[in-house]
């Protein structure tokens, strides 16, 4: 089947797209888009968090088809003109970023957790972060990037 979608603002479409496939799936191996990562697979871990019509969803969790007329924006869609989102830098800066693999997604939880709330304590931090798992970091340097990034 074919899907339309648009991803970070630009209408495309995938090809042979099969029933079962994931949108994770789709985005990484069909749209070239590899920043969501396949950790999981049971929308567990977060690394494939990505905004489904602007809601933060595990995309290994949504069906490809799913998508079909929808909107997604993933982690290369929060920057712009070649440009790192400030939430991008801040955890380059803060040293949140180890092995990256985790990255993408805590990058888009943070965005997701900021626009809705520009001043968080710490404990809202940590509840946005749950659905999110690192291996690396403990963490520390995670939540120093969210304070890091929040007044930007």
């Amino acid at each position: 089947m074919r899907v339309n979608v648009t991803v970070n603002g630009e209408e495309v479409s995938a090809d042979d797209v099969w029933e079962g496939e994931s949108l994770l799936y789709m985005l990484r191996e069909r749209l070239g888009l590899p920043g969501a990562k396949n950790a999981c697979e049971q929308g567990e871990c977060g690394s494939c968090t990505v905004y489904l019509d602007g809601t933060p969803v595990c995309a290994c969790l949504v069906a490809a088809g799913q998508a079909q007329g929808r909107e997604v924006r993933t982690v290369e869609g929060l920057a712009t003109g070649g440009e790192l989102h400030p939430i991008q830098q801040a955890f380059l800066s803060a040293g949140a970023v180890q092995c990256g693999f985790c990255t993408p997604g805590f990058v888009v939880a943070v965005h997701d957790l900021l626009t809705r709330n520009p001043h968080p304590s710490e404990p809202d931090i940590r509840e946005a972060l749950a659905g999110n798992l690192c291996r690396c970091t403990g963490y520390e340097h995670i939540v120093a990037a969210v304070r890091l990034a929040a007044p930007r």
